[in-house]
C-alpha cells in the first residue's frame, strides 16, 4: 500500500479520533524506516482519550510534531505549511473524521485547498476531511485524496459515485472487530 523506506510522510492531524489515527500511523511509519513529521492543527492541551495517548507516544518516540493554531481567530502560518507540504512525498489526511458535522470551518477551510494544491500524493484516513460520511457529499472544502484507507467497512456515503472525486482508490482495513459486530455494522449501513 504505502512504500515506507526513504519516503517522507507528513501527517496532518486534528484533535479528534481521526487525529489519533494519524498519530498511530506516524508511529508505524517511523518504525518501518520512513521519515515522518506531524502537523497538529489543535492545541495539544485539548487532546483526550486515544488521541492524547498516541500523541504522547509520538512525542516519546521523537517524531517531529509542529503545532499550528486551530483557532478561527488566529491565522495559520501558511508559508511554513506550504514548505512542509513541498518536502513531503506523501500527505496523510487525519484532520476531520466521521464525527465532523456541517460546513468545514476555519482553519480547515483554508488548509484543505492548500493540501489539495501542494501534495504529490494524499492518503485520507477513514474518509477525506470535509466529506460527509453518510451522503458522500462535500461540506465545503474537502480533501481530494489519491487513496482512502477506511476501517472495518465502506462508509455509506462511498456508495455515492460523486464521492470518488474525493476518495480516490478505497481500501478497507479490518481493525479486529468480531464477526457479529461486523454483521451488525453491515446491516445498519444497508438499512440507511
Amino acid at each position: 500500500m504505502l512504500k515506507q523506506e526513504r519516503q517522507t510522510y507528513l501527517i496532518c492531524a486534528g484533535k479528534g479520533n481521526n487525529g489519533g489515527d494519524g498519530f498511530v500511523i506516524a508511529r508505524h511509519l517511523q518504525s518501518g524506516g520512513a521519515r515522518v513529521r506531524i502537523l497538529l492543527f489543535a492545541d495539544p492541551a485539548r487532546l483526550s482519550g486515544d488521541a492524547l495517548t498516541n500523541y504522547e507516544i509520538c512525542k516519546a518516540a521523537d517524531i517531529p510534531i509542529e503545532t499550528f493554531a486551530a483557532d478561527q481567530f488566529e491565522p495559520l502560518d501558511l508559508a511554513a505549511i506550504r514548505e512542509h507540504l513541498r518536502r513531503a512525498d506523501c500527505v496523510i489526511d487525519a484532520l476531520l473524521g466521521t464525527g465532523a458535522r456541517g460546513e468545514v470551518r476555519e482553519p480547515f477551510a483554508t488548509l484543505i485547498p492548500i493540501i489539495n494544491e501542494s501534495a504529490r500524493q494524499i492518503v485520507a484516513i477513514d474518509l477525506p476531511s470535509g466529506l460527509d460520511c453518510d451522503r458522500g457529499e462535500p461540506c465545503g472544502a474537502t480533501v481530494k485524496a489519491n487513496q482512502t484507507v477506511t476501517f472495518v467497512a465502506l462508509k455509506a456515503g462511498f456508495a455515492n459515485r460523486e464521492s470518488e472525486r474525493y476518495t480516490g482508490q478505497v481500501s478497507v482495513l479490518p481493525i479486529g472487530i468480531s464477526s457479529k459486530q461486523y454483521a451488525e455494522l453491515v446491516a445498519s449501513v444497508e438499512a440507511s
